[in-house]
């Protein structure tokens, strides 16, 4: 069997996709550099070497969340820059729960100084992305923000998303607004 060698991009892409999924699952404090070294299939010296701690490296995940997110809100712009269809691709990341367990996972390690400033901006940038796509107001993009927590909380709780449970009846009524926003 032939090994491909990964160019120190791809490998990096490769770690920081591991991270995502350990500190998806098991947040800052729960998640160690070895871990990931082993979700990635290198050592955890390599780690280290990349990133230097296991913070720069929670920060790379959140980053990547943050900016795929982006992503796939400025490609849905590029179809209808409306906050209807920037919420319907938002829908569709809730497919890929590990990346907004992820930001979650982020907003709670920001009482870490350290972490804090660096979480804050990328949720501050997401805010100015809808902003300058859609054109919305403080007041919309708040809407806009409100509704998206809730749904990245429900999807926390596996209430929405690809591995939903069925609801508990406090949660269809939040959930009955799903399809119309």
């Amino acid at each position: 069997m032939t090994r491909t060698r990964l160019t120190a991009e791809e490998r990096q892409e490769q770690l920081i996709a591991a991270a995502v999924q350990a500190f998806s699952q098991n947040g800052y404090a729960g998640t160690t550099t070895d871990q990931v070294a082993r979700l990635a299939g290198v050592s955890q010296p390599y780690v280290i070497r990349l990133f230097r701690t296991k913070q720069e490296l929670f920060l790379a995940a959140v980053q990547h969340a943050g900016a795929r997110i982006e992503a796939k809100w400025r490609a849905a712009a590029e179809r209808e820059a409306t906050l209807e269809s920037l919420g319907q691709a938002y829908k569709e990341l809730l497919e890929e729960p590990e990346l907004t367990s992820m930001l979650l996972h982020g907003f709670a390690a920001a009482g870490d100084p350290a972490i804090g400033d660096p979480v804050r901006a990328c949720f501050g940038g997401l805010y100015e992305v809808v902003r300058e796509l859609t054109g919305a107001t403080d007041e919309e993009a708040s809407d806009f923000f409100a509704f998206g927590m809730l749904l990245t909380c429900m999807g926390a709780m596996r209430l929405v998303g690809p591995d939903a449970v069925p609801p508990q009846p406090w949660a269809r009524g939040l959930l009955s607004t799903f399809g119309k926003k």
